[in-house]
């Protein structure tokens, strides 16, 4: 199936808009974070709910990429975008209106079913419209959602928090949704080339689910895409605990943290795009992911240090996330054919949500803490994401596309 054709200002658009559509499911899930503060105090609990509020999202999003796979293929990319978009849409205003702490983490839950399969539209429609030799660069133009959200969707979600209340960033949320929702109306092409061979029935598409798993290359794939996440994980969601309790970070300067990193990730993210097309996904990844390995084992042993080293070494660790993830994503729509990329997409998509939760998890197994504030054994979580990086560099070679295949992708 060839590359819907678009002009280049239209695909420009389209690209931007995926792109905003990614920055709030984003901002959505990183922002209950920073605002655990003013939900223990608003709802009066503890830090353990808020992490399963927090945890929820991901399960749920885990759980609705799985589901997306039954049905993503059967419909037009754009109807079924629009819909989702409204529902998660809807579902942060239930946030926003939360009376109860239940209703929040039901609240959050829906927004995790509708965020996952946003995630996973948005890959597909690119795979659809941009030409696989052109795909690396247009995937990093909309992973620069990921900057964009850790540069201006963050901070401006803790400081609305501090000065209002807990809820104004999911009504910022809702606002920015609406405006993007009605451009999208407007300017997404209908995008159902793919339905061209007829909607298949829902007895036939199970067995095909399931038959995903059942090739190699697929397989491959899957754990691959799990265990980058997993290795991620295991050291983000720790970051901000650690400089605070260990190295005196004080909270408020955590900002320029992570607005040092985000604009980094924000900066590289087109040129990183661009050096996948220029060298190949694979070749990109497998350098990426080793030189990972260097920030990760800098932040996960970091000694006192000064205010500009600190942000230094969050700059290097956010690019080298950028550097691997989009190769990565370039490289997993070239996996499937066709007319499955948007299950596959789906079941992938579920799949490192997985490996995000599991991350998180097993990352908090290894870490404990004094009565100081003080967090041990951090460096223990960087050395094992360390070999996780090595083994993925490894693994990745299973991936790689004969030469008839990659003519076939390039039509």
């Amino acid at each position: 199936m060839q590359a819907t054709a678009l002009t280049a200002r239209r695909e420009s658009m389209l690209l931007w808009l995926l792109a905003l559509t990614q920055f709030t499911v984003i901002v959505d899930f990183m922002v209950m974070m920073p605002l655990s503060p003013q939900l223990m105090r608003a709802f009066g609990v503890g830090p353990g709910a808020i992490s399963g509020a927090v945890s929820a999202y991901a399960w749920c999003a885990g759980l609705s990429g799985l589901l997306a796979a039954t049905y993503i293929d059967r419909f037009s990319r754009k109807g079924l975008m629009l819909t989702m978009f409204c529902l998660f849409t809807l579902s942060n205003l239930a946030c926003a209106l939360a009376p109860t702490f239940h209703v929040l983490v039901l609240s959050r839950a829906f927004a995790g079913l509708t965020g996952g399969v946003l995630s996973s539209i948005t890959m597909a429609i690119i795979a659809d419209v941009i030409p696989a030799q052109r795909r690396g660069a247009a995937t990093g133009l909309v992973m620069t959602s990921f900057g964009m959200a850790a540069v201006a969707g963050v901070p401006a979600g803790i400081m609305l928090g501090a000065h209002f209340n807990w809820s104004a960033p999911f009504y910022l949320l809702v606002l920015m949704s609406v405006l993007i929702w009605c451009a999208s109306a407007r300017i997404l092409p209908r995008l159902d080339g793919h339905l061209a061979g007829g909607v298949r029935k829902l007895r036939d598409i199970v067995p095909d689910l399931l038959g995903l798993f059942k090739v190699q290359r697929q397989r491959d794939a899957f754990l691959l895409s799990g265990i980058n996440m997993l290795g991620s994980m295991m050291i983000i969601p720790f970051i901000a605990p650690t400089l605070v309790g260990n190295l005196g970070v004080q909270p408020v300067d955590m900002t320029w943290v992570y607005l040092g990193g985000g604009a980094a990730a924000l900066l590289g993210s087109r040129w990183l795009g661009r050096l996948a097309d220029r060298f190949g996904a694979l070749t990109m990844f497998r350098i990426a992911i080793l030189w990972s390995i260097v920030p990760v084992l800098l932040l996960t042993h970091l000694v006192p240090l000064p205010m500009g080293l600190i942000i230094l070494t969050f700059v290097l660790f956010m690019t080298s996330m950028s550097a691997r993830n989009i190769p990565m994503q370039a490289l997993l729509t070239t996996i499937p054919a066709p007319a499955r990329r948007g299950a596959f997409l789906s079941v992938n998509s579920a799949i490192q949500q997985l490996g995000t939760g599991l991350g998180a998890w097993l990352g908090g197994q290894f870490l404990t803490t004094d009565s100081a504030g003080h967090i041990a054994n951090y460096g223990v979580n960087g050395w094992i994401a360390a070999g996780i990086a090595l083994f993925a560099s490894f693994w990745v070679l299973r991936l790689r596309v004969p030469q008839a295949a990659e003519a076939r992708v390039a039509v």
